[in-house]
């Protein structure tokens, strides 16, 4: 006889009383379950139960059997409905929130592809980079770039975000071309605030790393805009690299500093932590491995 099923019975029996009351439970005869239950203590080589005509109790190991038993059934419960939702459809609303640049520049480029690949998900995409609240702003996923602080959450490591040093050829025309990161000293620098990149700027070169101390007079919350100064002659920018791309390629913007790189920074999707993980927000945290994993060369265009 099945072990696990056997002992299903036994529980049954247990909790009802007899076995009279476990047959009719279990659409089985009496018969039948006192079988499973003299089939687990021949396995056990142990009384389960004393049984009369009139009554039924459990032995000392029945009761410790019957408690390990019902955690057993339980965690093989939990484990078929883990397996029964990995093979539901997803669907239902998703809520996500990514920071701009990367959001427009590359979550919004490939998100038809999960769109079209599960056509019964509808998503809610807002861009911000203000840290938001996953838990009790009601976001299903959250990207950040950045190291992580909230233990809360639970997390998926993308690839690193790069970032590159460059700067219009007008301003260049005007500036002393900077040969070392300790040169941006004394050039306008255009800065992003409320990231650890707006005080100071990391490079790692021949020399080993170095922390440079950075000012200007322009501070702007967002890639784009800040690409637009950086275009229009205003001083130099650390850019991420899918903004600065095209810029680069078409001569408007040149990089500085060729023989330094600037740390790459660590980006992850968050979401919170849960027993029970949704076919909507597994099919999407799978997307988002699969499209930005670290082991991928996304961010090389």
């Amino acid at each position: 006889m099945d072990r696990l099923t056997s002992m299903r019975i036994y529980v049954q029996a247990v909790e009802l009383g007899s076995f009279s009351a476990a047959a009719a439970a279990l659409d089985l005869s009496p018969q039948l379950v006192g079988k499973h239950v003299q089939a687990l203590e021949q396995h056990l080589g142990v009384r389960l139960l004393n049984r009369t005509t009139r009554r039924q109790g459990l032995t000392d190991i029945g009761r410790i059997y019957y408690e390990r038993a019902k955690i057993i059934l339980a965690e093989v419960d939990a484990a078929d409905s883990l397996a029964a939702e990995s093979r539901a459809v997803p669907r239902g609303r998703l809520r996500v929130n990514a920071p701009v640049s990367f959001g427009i520049h590359l979550l919004a480029a490939r998100l038809p592809v999960y769109m079209r690949r599960y056509p019964e998900v509808s998503v809610d995409l807002t861009l911000a980079n203000r840290r938001v609240d996953l838990i009790d702003e009601g976001y299903d996923v959250v990207f950040r770039i950045g190291e992580l602080a909230d233990s809360r959450l639970m997390a998926r490591a993308l690839a690193p975000y790069r970032l590159i040093l460059c700067a219009a050829p007008s301003y260049l025309d005007s500036h002393p071309l900077p040969t070392h990161p300790l040169d941006l000293r004394d050039h306008e620098c255009l800065l992003f605030p409320n990231t650890a990149l707006r005080s100071a700027w990391p490079f790692v070169g021949p020399d080993g790393s170095v922390s440079v101390p950075v000012a200007g007079r322009l501070s702007i919350d967002s890639g784009e805009a800040l690409q637009v100064a950086v275009l229009a002659g205003l001083g130099i920018a650390l850019q991420p690299v899918e903004v600065a791309r095209a810029d680069l390629a078409a001569g408007r913007l040149r990089v500085l500093l060729p023989d330094y790189t600037v740390p790459a920074r660590p980006m992850h999707v968050l979401y919170a932590p849960d027993h029970r993980v949704t076919p909507k927000l597994r099919s999407f945290l799978d997307f988002a491995a699969a499209e930005f994993g670290s082991g991928d060369n996304w961010m090389d265009g």
